[in-house]
């Protein structure tokens, strides 16, 4: 069994799960034989506790409902599954969501206690006597993930109260902060992050965690949604000035075991089967067909296939279509014929499947792909569309270079785009076909702006879009627990 960071988090889950409701673990005591004061002595329970954050970005449950999201409520997919089964996603897909709907309740209270656990470890790391190295490495650690939890959080809900410490004095109630305040949070936990002793790197059983370049890669990502050109690519120079990640040789190596350790990874959600508590993928069944016993959700769209508009230089389909989903004619993982019966939509997500001779049906759920959060191709798209919507000097030249190298892996011919707009055309286009079902779309289509988000998605965004962009009502349980909120 390889050794690293997910050979530990089991444990740490222990040591750090929350209660259920949303307002009560933000101010309770761990749940264990310990309280925060006597769990926060040591070193080695100082890891622990770290260790138990990242248990929370993991898909080792239904809760961590990202890809709902990030894929299905964009023109990427569909709920699938059968027609009754997490019936709240429909609602979510067409954007008539209410705060009394399931999911977005479900996956708040996720994401906060993801929040809750990062709060706790920075707030009583600084207190324990150990080495200030390592002392300052987990804190780093910490502030990555609760940026990373508040990431997802602001660009779901947008204004959300902001809560930074542990058993906070005002039990829960704490009034809304501006998407601008929030996003500064995020900003500021990153710098922190950067300014830490965290490496550029691991080996051994340390594998996985956060380093430097990704706190710069979400960084850039953070001033690339707040349209700070500048300050994305001053953050995309120096993650590349480490000569840490490159593109994979090829796209399928992204999707295999192991791909955790690919040098074009900068940070994976690292899943192993065959532990207790279990830390294994649970995609692995969510997105399978039912003749796999899988539930078959998260179904593509015709359009998304029908993105995949052009030939490889040798007159071939773009190979990303057919490692990212199954479709009739195509094999499946297993090396069946992909049925097209399936799937309500013909199609089904093909990036986080492993073959019934790696993970059998009695042990479906329990996959072990990891989830790749941040990777080398996603930040060159993003340098591309930065330095386009600078567009100065040679920034469109340069745009289409990095936009080239993606490209060009996939077998495609350079870019014929020349003006900014067709430059950005082409970048949005290939953010599509590069990174689908990577939870990237939605929140691409809402940081674009209206006229290509109802291009995209249709009347029912447009019936809902306020101000700069569309954001889902806050969970009701939170409404009614949190008198911090004005009604």
């Amino acid at each position: 069994m390889k050794r690293n960071i997910i050979s530990y988090i089991s444990v740490a889950a222990v040591c750090c799960t929350a209660s259920v409701a949303c307002s009560d673990f933000l101010t309770e005591e761990l749940q264990t034989d310990y309280s925060s004061k006597t769990f926060y002595t040591s070193a080695a329970n100082a890891e622990r506790a770290v260790n138990g954050i990242y248990n929370n970005i993991m898909f080792t449950s239904d809760q961590n409902m990202l890809w709902v999201f990030g894929d299905v409520a964009s023109d990427d997919s569909e709920k699938g599954g059968s027609a009754g089964d997490k019936s709240d996603i429909d609602y979510i897909n067409n954007f008539s969501a209410m705060a009394d709907n399931g999911i977005l309740g479900d996956y708040w209270t996720y994401l906060y206690e993801g929040v809750a656990r990062a709060n706790n470890a920075i707030a009583y790391i600084p207190g324990i006597q150990m080495d200030e190295e390592l002392k300052s490495r987990l804190i780093g650690e910490a502030k990555f993930l609760r940026a990373l939890n508040y990431f997802h959080i602001v660009n779901i809900w947008g204004a959300v109260p902001l809560r930074t410490e542990p058993n906070a004095a005002d039990n829960g109630n704490l009034a809304l902060s501006d998407v601008e305040t929030v996003y500064a949070k995020i900003e500021s936990d990153l710098s922190d992050v950067i300014a830490s002793t965290v490496p550029i790197s691991y080996s051994g059983e340390d594998a996985g965690r956060v380093t430097q370049g990704a706190a710069y890669a979400l960084r850039a990502k953070v001033h690339l949604f707040r349209q700070n050109w500048g300050a994305c690519l001053s953050d995309i120079e120096s993650l590349e000035a480490l000569h840490q990640y490159e593109l994979a040789e090829s796209y399928q190596e992204l999707f295999v075991p192991g791909a955790e350790d690919n040098k074009e990874v900068i940070f994976a959600a690292r899943h192993l089967s065959g532990q207790n508590p279990g830390l294994g993928n649970i995609l692995n069944v969510y997105f399978a067909p039912s003749v796999e016993t899988g539930y078959y959700f998260n179904a593509p769209t015709q359009s998304f296939v029908d993105c995949f508009n052009e030939q490889t230089e040798e007159g071939e389909t773009d190979p990303r279509l057919d490692i990212s989903i199954g479709r009739p004619g195509q094999p499946w993982v297993n090396g069946d014929t992909f049925d097209a019966s399936w799937s309500p939509t013909g199609y089904l997500v093909k990036k986080y499947e492993q073959p019934l001779s790696e993970v059998p049906v009695g042990t479906k759920s329990d996959g072990y792909l990891p989830y790749i959060y941040l990777r080398y191709a996603d930040v060159l798209l993003m340098k591309a569309e930065a330095l386009a919507n600078r567009n100065t000097g040679t920034d469109l030249e340069d745009a289409c270079d990095a936009l080239d190298l993606v490209r060009g892996r996939a077998g495609l011919a350079p870019t014929t785009a020349g003006t900014q707009e067709e430059v950005l055309a082409a970048v949005r286009l290939e953010r599509r076909r590069e990174l689908g079902f990577e939870s990237h779309r939605f929140f691409d289509l809402m940081r674009w702006g209206r006229e290509i988000a109802v291009e995209a998605l249709g009347p029912d965004i447009a019936s809902v879009w306020t101000g700069d962009r569309f954001y889902f009502p806050i969970p009701q349980s939170e409404l009614d627990s949190n008198k911090g909120i004005e009604q």
